[in-house]
């Protein structure tokens, strides 16, 4: 064999090795001694969200709202994390108690303390796609310990909500400035969207990224590139959203294609409304049943300038005149900088009390 082939070899050899060696123990790091570890594709966990199941027993978490739901036994509980890719924040609530927990690749000790007996598990991803996504492995638990699933909620309805980053919750639980380096406290779980699909008991997804815009945003794509897929990136697989069937879809957007040509110093984007009406086109082929409502507002941009609020009338005109399952919304409270839970607690009051008197939701 040639000197170079045999160095090469060498050099083959050693990283195969080495990526057993670090596959080994990743493993080790989610089995403990005296701890047993239930895998992600235990069929007593119970998820909901667009989550990527290529791989059943290494499901990625992805979208804000995503929920995963476990009971067990015994004195003690780690969550079992891998692949993680920028920040994710969960709200970890166990038996009624709630913590903010940062996922982190192994096993991730929580701040509960634990008597014997059954406990109930729900993990809630409160930050956005856009910002973070990671692999739920499963729980380590006690030797010896048990699990069973959840009973399964009686939801009245089921909402999804597409949109920006006011539906995110980006910043609402900033203090006086934004700030983008911690996404810890942008809060899904208090935004407008969260708060109005808990009034109505609806089971609901949070499909929205910030920065995203129809035409033009501060993201290097648009909404119609990403809405039905896994992640929010214009080559991830599709997603299947039909199965999810809402009873209503709900749709903000506006704010990214304003505020970005203003920084830019350049003109709205000449066609906002032609790819506005494409979206809700594609989008009625894929919910043929739903309520389809397009909101408007949360920040200055969408709800006081005028540059913006007179192709969102056009838009929302032609679709309304060929479609009598879409309606609109304007939502009249407004920040002027991101909302923070205050704000939306008031957009959501407002959302709320439209919906509660519109036949078709009540008829549902």
């Amino acid at each position: 064999m040639p000197k170079n082939s045999h160095s090469t070899y060498i050099k083959v050899i050693t990283l195969f090795f080495m990526c057993i060696a670090l596959t080994l123990s990743a493993c080790t790091r989610l089995n403990e001694p005296g701890k047993h570890f239930i895998a992600a594709d235990n069929p007593a966990f119970s998820y909901q969200g667009r989550i990527d199941f290529s791989d059943p027993a290494k499901p990625v978490v992805i979208w804000q709202a995503s929920t995963v739901e476990l009971e067990f036994s015994g004195t003690s509980l780690k969550l079992g994390f891998s692949g993680l890719d920028n920040q994710v924040y969960f709200d970890v609530e166990l038996d009624g108690e709630k913590q903010r927990v940062g996922a982190k690749n192994g096993l991730v000790a929580l701040p509960f303390s634990l008597a014997s007996g059954w406990h109930k598990l729900r993990l809630y991803k409160r930050s956005e796609a856009s910002k973070g996504h990671v692999v739920f492995r499963g729980i380590s638990i006690d030797e010896g310990a048990s699990v069973r699933k959840p009973d399964v909620p009686h939801y009245a309805t089921r909402f999804i909500f597409y949109g920006d980053s006011i539906t995110v919750g980006s910043c609402n639980e900033d203090g006086n400035e934004d700030q983008w380096e911690d996404f810890s406290t942008h809060n899904s779980a208090l935004s407008y969207a969260a708060m109005v699909a808990s009034h109505f008991n609806a089971d609901y997804r949070n499909i929205a990224a910030s920065g995203t815009g129809i035409s033009v945003g501060f993201e290097d794509y648009t909404i119609d590139q990403f809405w039905n897929r896994y992640y929010p990136e214009p080559k991830a697989t599709l997603a299947q959203p039909e199965a999810f069937a809402p009873n209503v879809v709900f749709l903000n957007f506006g704010e990214n294609d304003i505020a970005y040509p203003l920084a830019m110093g350049s003109q709205f984007p000449t066609d906002f409304v032609s790819r506005y009406i494409q979206l809700v086109t594609a989008m009625r082929k894929t919910y043929p049943d739903s309520r389809i409502v397009i909101l408007r507002g949360g920040m200055h941009g969408g709800s006081q300038n005028p540059t913006l609020i007179e192709p969102w009338e056009r838009v929302v005109a032609s679709l309304e005149e060929h479609d009598t399952q879409i309606s609109h919304f304007s939502f009249n409270h407004w920040h002027n900088q991101h909302p923070r839970v205050a704000n939306h607690k008031a957009m959501a009051d407002e959302l709320i009390n439209w919906l509660s008197v519109q036949v078709w939701l009540t008829a549902i």
